[in-house]
């Protein structure tokens, strides 16, 4: 009424003040608590609560207009209402929202006054974007002052999100950085193609910025909160991660399969039990020589799956114990992930890679086959192509071996083969990471070593398909393009925020006996029939000799009698395309000899 008529309000309306008042506040209060005002979190306050409050502004001004109108009372000027309901939302507002800015910005002046306040930027200026820094801006526990986004939406760039600017894309990150002072990224693009996390690293090359990133699952940190989830970056970040899908229909024919898992306590074999009972198998019993491991796996999987899973010790080369498993496990399925793998330590022990690579498969492939099992999957290698290795060549063995079983047994036998897991036992990241942790140098054999990788959760999955599927006898996993080595190691000291060859020096080596400088993953003279469940290569070859089995009685023979002159001769002759590289060994290199 004042501002309507400039500070004297006319007498008329002068006496009807007092009604108009307790109207309007009994509207007001009627109103606020239908909308539940009261009922508020002024720290998480959002645009959803801002909605309410105008909303309750509007509704509460048309309750009191019509009770004035209803009880015939002298409305007061249109212009006064108009005045009365801006001025509710905009002091309903500020009494709302002023707790979570003055929140906001207390967090920043005391990061900033404790004085470890890291600069950072935001890359992705999304949704995901967008609600990581609303995280930040929420909590106190963190050492993040963000100074923008980066986005490569061109059309988000100079907009303002949230107060912050969106500074440019990807390219221009190096001259952001410089201007700005970066020390972190936090990438917040948990659904794009790892190409875009490729791109940050790359273009971060050289500056000395820590690199962290949001998991995969949006609904996860969504529940959690984006900021509680973010981690380090790693290399699995830098692959395709497509999940393996089993559809309804398959978990149901699993619901009563019983599996056996030779290696379990390594990194594929524990992940395979592990997929298996998420799966909803019956039963599965995982072995292994390692007692260490067997026992880490039944200490994390026995709490989720305490009537499903049992262990046992098994040496696979001994046929009599392999025998007694089987009879007394009966199971439907075997996957066959036991195995030396280690290239270097397989030249200097060529018979021991014979017993456990050859005899053990085929102690547990022929166990199988008499004792009525109905599947059995081969893990195989990239190695077995056209061998270099002591380890390559017993792993091709045991792919013959596989598929002549398949020939001539109503068995279902399927040999899998794919290049390196990341993050395995005994591949080079766990090196890398180790070294780079150390301070370094991290050491590579060769600069232009090419490898192909794949994470741990989607090879074994595409295991899974390929053993249940049916497709062949043979099947190769797509693993996309070849890795340079000198480049992961390069983005993974890029990742822990050092600058290769600065912070961390990089080391080649040279090859170790039996390495390759390239691996492949499917021979001249295999043919792809055809390709399923997407990243699956169904692979046609030459049929096994027909000496094989007398071959592989002579090859055990000779690794018995630890005849190692003998023993590689007779891969030579089993395997044609077999070819041992002696190369010296340098410093650095993890081999032995007498």
């Amino acid at each position: 009424m004042l501002l309507r008529f400039d500070g004297a309000i006319e007498p008329t309306y002068l006496g009807l003040l007092p009604q108009y008042t307790a109207l309007l506040v009994g509207a007001r209060v009627v109103t606020n608590g239908i909308l539940k005002l009261h009922r508020w979190s002024f720290r998480l306050a959002g645009l959803h609560d801002g909605a309410r409050v105008v909303a309750a502004a509007g509704i509460g001004t048309c309750v009191f207009v019509l009770v004035i109108y209803l009880a015939q009372i002298l409305a007061p000027p249109r212009s006064v209402v108009v005045l009365e309901m801006l001025a509710s939302v905009l002091g309903m507002t500020g009494v709302r929202f002023a707790p979570r800015l003055g929140w906001a910005y207390w967090t920043q002046i005391s990061r900033l006054r404790r004085g470890d306040a890291r600069r950072t930027l935001i890359v992705g200026a999304g949704a995901s974007g967008e609600m990581l820094y609303r995280d930040l801006q929420r909590s106190g526990r963190h050492r993040y002052q963000v100074h923008g986004f980066i986005d490569d939406d061109r059309a988000m760039w100079n907009k303002i999100v949230n107060g912050r600017h969106v500074l440019g894309g990807v390219a221009q990150l190096p001259e952001v950085i410089a201007r700005l002072q970066i020390s972190t990224l936090l990438i917040a693009v948990p659904r794009s193609s790892p190409s875009v996390v490729r791109e940050v690293v790359a273009a971060c090359s050289g500056l000395d910025v820590h690199i962290k990133v949001l998991p995969v699952s949006y609904v996860y940190f969504q529940e959690r909160g984006p900021a509680s989830m973010l981690h380090d970056l790693s290399p699995e970040h830098l692959l395709a991660r497509q999940p393996v899908v089993f559809e309804p229909h398959e978990r149901t024919a699993l619901a009563t399969r019983r599996v056996l898992v030779t290696g379990a306590a390594g990194s594929i074999g524990s992940e395979i039990c592990t997929q298996l009972l998420g799966l909803g198998v019956e039963k599965v019993l995982g072995v292994d020589i390692n007692e260490n491991g067997l026992y880490l796996l039944e200490q994390r999987l026995k709490r989720l799956h305490p009537d499903r899973l049992a262990i046992q010790i098994v040496d696979i080369r001994d046929r009599g114990r392999i025998d007694s498993i089987i009879e007394q496990f009966r199971p439907n399925d075997i996957f066959h992930a036991a195995a030396h793998k280690h290239v270097p330590l397989m030249e200097a022990a060529p018979s021991e890679a014979v017993k456990n690579n050859v005899t053990g498969t085929r102690n547990v492939l022929l166990s199988a086959e008499r004792r009525g099992v109905e599947s059995f999957t081969f893990i195989s290698s990239d190695k077995a192509v056209a061998p270099t290795s002591v380890m390559g060549a017993t792993k091709r063995v045991g792919e013959l071996m596989s598929r002549d079983v398949a020939r001539r047994s109503s068995m279902h036998v399927c040999a899998v083969r794919f290049g390196n897991v990341l993050g395995s036992d005994g591949s080079v990241v766990p090196l890398f990471r180790q070294q780079i942790e150390a301070g370094g140098p991290v050491t590579i054999t060769d600069p232009e070593m090419r490898r192909y990788f794949m994470t741990i959760p989607e090879a074994v999955g595409l295991v899974l398909k390929s053993g249940y599927g049916r497709y062949g006898d043979l099947c190769v996993l797509d693993m996309g393009e070849p890795v340079k080595v000198m480049d992961l190691a390069r983005q993974m000291i890029l990742m822990a925020g050092c600058i290769p060859d600065v912070d961390i020096a990089i080391v080649v080596t040279g090859l170790r006996p039996g390495e390759k400088l390239n691996e492949e993953l499917v021979m001249e003279e295999e043919d792809v029939l055809s390709r399923v469940e997407g990243k699956i290569q169904v692979i046609k070859g030459a049929p096994p000799q027909a000496s094989l089995w007398q071959d592989i009685a002579e090859l055990e023979n000779a690794a018995n009698s630890e005849d190692s002159a003998r023993v590689l001769a007779i891969l030579r002759r089993i395997v044609p395309t077999y070819k041992r590289t002696e190369l010296k060994i340098v410093a650095g290199a993890a081999a032995s000899s007498f």
